[in-house]
């Protein structure tokens, strides 16, 4: 069924040999069993990250052989140990200085130049970064490798900037990671390889052919198009109604929708220190609380009240119980365009089976996420088979890809605007619990996703002042600080976002891309 949607063949362009490489796809702990915990669990860094994404200076044997010899002996220095070993990363690109005064659009189309890392034919053969064959914008700060739903909203700055080669050569990557791995991880590091994030990649390619290439374009990316809905729906054919298989839950009726999933049940190795603690204060089944954890790391929102009990925080935390309405919005989209581009390669029965999945996730999505008691789209408890308590932004998708109804739409911009709207912007949701996705914190992407779906309903106005609103914001910020931030405080401008299991990053590849598109759209108006 499903699966003989996958052509056996996949022809993807990518640079010569890289393909062919065969590097190691081990991950810093599989690698360094051991000295691993000891580092991350003894916190030598305060950033978890910064052990994962060191390399080694030498054979992974060699450094556990010397540290075997080492590590009881009076004195030992572990921070020293791992200084002598490993080349520890550096957050920053090349230096920047920021020039307030130059003003804000000076400052965001220089600062592509500080984000953007180039294409490798390979790295350190024991190091956590995985090889893409184009220059890529990485998002600033600790997060030093490419990020997969982030590059979407990146894009969007980079066409506003006129960039189409950076787009161009990032959307190749992806094409590249999918047929490499068969998906897009998180991020380009083995220690990602588990999961992935929002499916994306056939927005990227939508923006690219609409300004570069139109169909020609869209049927270049065909195969790893489907090849990543392959992925997403790969347990489809095998999982019964009323069970759930990896990223597939059947409901009861039949229909194949879908959840976030990570193929790992062990503490992330980018926050493991983290993960151990936190597991700690649960009673629940420490594979089961990491899968969970992982999973909402995949979805992208790490962490929110979206995922845990009412009233209850991380220990709660059950995000593979939860169909979520943002991740199969996006995946609505995709069958659309995989049957649009099977159609311009004349198979009419794969666009058939495609139309057919996408009608009956449209219909499973206005039947389960739609709560008519508070009328929003939320996500829907498969486990308890009743939709999720708590409200939020990913309640805006059904808008943003069109299966909303008039009426359910000017019902959610009404709710929008009574409760979400702040001062700054749209807070992510109305819980505040200290996750960096709840309130008081705003994100770019969530912002930009909301505008669209409310210009698609002819919401112009409120679309219109959630734009003014964030784009003051950011202004207010970066003449405070000279910066733009990865989350912003929209319930007081004066203060920074915050929570989190890191502090507040800046660069910062999204919140560039929207804020660039906004003004943008904002000055076409007043044309």
């Amino acid at each position: 069924m499903l699966k003989n949607l996958l052509p056996l063949c996949l022809c993807l362009s990518v640079a010569n040999g890289l393909l062919a490489q065969t590097a190691s796809s081990a991950s810093p702990r599989q690698l360094f069993p051991g000295l691993f915990e000891a580092v991350q669990l003894q916190r030598v860094f305060p950033d978890n990250k910064t052990f994962v994404d060191a390399e080694p200076r030498d054979q992974p044997a060699v450094i556990l052989a010397a540290y075997e010899q080492m590590h009881r002996q009076p004195g030992f220095n572990l921070k020293q140990f791992v200084e002598a070993y490993f080349r520890l990363p550096s957050a920053n690109g090349p230096t920047y200085r920021t020039h307030v005064q130059a003003g804000l659009r000076h400052h965001l189309d220089t600062l592509w130049t500080v984000l953007q890392r180039p294409g490798q034919d390979s790295v350190g053969k024991y190091a956590s970064l995985l090889p893409l064959p184009h220059a890529y914008v990485v998002p600033g700060g600790r997060f030093r490798e490419v990020y997969y739903w982030d590059s979407y909203f990146t894009m969007l700055g980079l066409r506003a900037s006129n960039r189409p080669e950076l787009i161009r050569g990032m959307v190749d990557n992806f094409a590249y990671l999918i047929s490499r791995y068969g998906f897009v991880p998180n991020g380009n590091r083995t220690y990602y390889l588990t999961r992935s994030q929002p499916p994306f990649f056939g927005r990227m390619v939508e923006l690219l052919a609409q300004n570069q290439g139109g169909d020609a374009a869209r049927l270049r990316y065909h195969a790893a198009v489907l090849r990543e809905y392959q992925f997403w729906m790969a347990a489809a054919d095998s999982v019964a109604p009323g069970l759930a298989r990896r990223s597939v839950v059947r409901l009861p009726d039949g229909t194949a929708l879908n959840r976030y999933w990570d193929q790992s049940t062990e503490p992330r190795e980018e926050s493991y220190q983290e993960d151990v603690a936190a597991a700690g204060r649960t009673t629940r089944p420490t594979a089961d609380f990491y899968r969970d954890i992982r999973a909402a790391a995949a979805s992208g929102w790490d962490f929110s009240s979206r995922w845990f009990l009412p009233g209850q925080g991380l220990e709660s935390i059950r995000t593979t119980q939860l169909i979520p309405v943002d991740l199969n919005c996006l995946l609505y989209e995709v069958e659309l365009q995989l049957a649009y581009t099977s159609r311009l390669r004349g198979e009419k029965p794969a666009a058939v089976a495609l139309e057919k999945q996408a009608a009956a996730r449209r219909k499973a999505l206005l039947q389960y996420c739609w709560d008519g008691k508070t009328n929003w789209f939320v996500d829907y408890d498969w486990t308890r088979r009743q939709p999720a308590p708590v409200r939020t932004l990913a309640g805006l998708y059904p808008l943003t890809v069109g299966i909303a109804s008039t009426v359910q739409a000017r019902q959610v911009a009404e709710g929008l605007q009574r409760e979400f709207l702040r001062p700054g912007g749209l807070v992510t949701t109305l819980a505040t619990t200290g996750q960096q996705w709840d309130a008081p914190n705003a994100w770019a992407p969530l912002q930009w996703m909301a505008v669209e779906g409310l210009r698609k309903y002819g919401q112009q106005e409120l679309a219109q002042t959630i734009v003014t609103r964030w784009v003051s914001l950011n202004e207010q910020v970066f003449q405070q600080t000279g910066k733009l931030m990865e989350k912003y405080n929209v319930q007081n401008p004066s203060a920074l976002g915050g929570g989190g299991e890191y502090p507040l990053q800046d660069g910062f590849g999204w919140t560039n891309g929207v804020l660039l598109d906004f003004l943008n759209s904002a000055a076409r108006t007043k044309q």
